[in-house]
């Protein structure tokens, strides 16, 4: 099961936290994936899901909210053999009020654009709003990857609207057009989560911060290991030039002429060539600084005119 099937699985298990959040979870859910379409028997509705949270919770709700019969055909894609289904509420007494309730319609049978507000006027109903978005056009990327979320819909007042929502729980989303449709989206972890939180996805809280944790340990491993890499680097590099340097004294033969303390540092290092400077001064006794050391090779170095 992917992450998003589980977050989506999740959310559709959620408790109503009044008597109207169940209708806005419904509102969401059919506004998101659903068609209304007319024909010569009537107005029809019919939501095609490839999820099972969704179909099971648009069936659930439809029957114990609105008291309308559905009928579920299971269907299987020919292109990406996957199973989806089709749930369809027929004409029926009482379908054009159902309508108007879940604010598919207005009171005067015209399409609503955006988020209806009598459905989410009250808190517990915006975020009962969010969870039907979620589990109908969620996508939650597998926290082990990159952190994303999105909320595909197909109208743009419906988009802002739930990026509206979405902003009353302290988290700033996204609105992107994407070939005629549109996607509310959410890339930083923490707003993830603060969002999975509040409509009520606990344990995907729990996976996201995990992975959160998980990749900021990677992180610093990472980082130091690519640290260390880079001084040793920087280490071998000063060594081998130190060790040309040296090899140019005995060229020109000018070792003899050398101050006892450089000889003594030409003799340590073409003894000990991958040694640091640090670890080179702990073999002297008594042992001699990093910064020692270091003038020692400035010397060396105004010998051939290099500084």
């Amino acid at each position: 099961m992917s992450f998003t099937a589980e977050v989506r699985d999740e959310l559709s298990r959620c408790e109503p936290a009044c008597e109207y959040c169940n209708l806005a979870t419904l509102a969401a859910l059919v506004r998101v994936s659903g068609t209304l379409s007319i024909t010569g028997e009537g107005r029809r509705l019919t939501v095609a899901t490839e999820t099972g949270a969704v179909a099971r919770t648009m069936i659930n709700l439809t029957h114990t909210v609105l008291k309308l019969k559905t009928e579920l055909t299971p269907r299987r894609s020919v292109l990406h053999k996957v199973r989806n289904y089709l749930i369809t509420l027929p004409e029926q007494p009482g379908l054009d009020k159902a309508l108007v309730l879940l604010g598919i319609l207005d009171r005067k049978g015209r399409l609503v654009a955006g988020v209806p507000r009598h459905v989410v006027a009250r808190p517990c109903c915006r975020l009962a709003y969010l969870r039907g978005a979620l589990i109908a056009g969620g996508f939650v990327a597998d926290p082990k990857g990159d952190f994303h979320l999105e909320i595909a819909v197909s109208g743009e007042e419906l988009a802002e609207g739930l990026a509206q929502l979405i902003e009353q729980v302290g988290v700033h989303a996204r609105v992107n057009r994407r070939r005629g449709a549109f996607a509310v989206y959410i890339k930083s972890a923490e707003d993830i989560c603060q969002l999975l939180d509040a409509v009520g996805a606990k344990r995907s809280v729990a996976s996201v911060r995990d992975a959160r944790a998980m990749k900021h340990v990677k992180n610093n491993v990472n980082r130091r290991v690519n640290a260390e890499f880079a001084n040793q680097s920087r280490t071998a590099d000063a060594a081998q030039h130190q060790v040309e340097l040296i090899a140019r004294v005995h060229a020109e033969g000018l070792y003899e002429t050398l101050p006892e303390a450089l000889r003594t540092f030409c003799d340590l290092r073409e003894a000990h060539p991958d040694l640091s400077l640090r670890d080179l001064g702990a073999l002297v006794d008594p042992p001699l600084s990093k910064s020692a050391l270091y003038h020692r090779v400035l010397r060396l170095e105004k010998l051939f005119g290099e500084h």
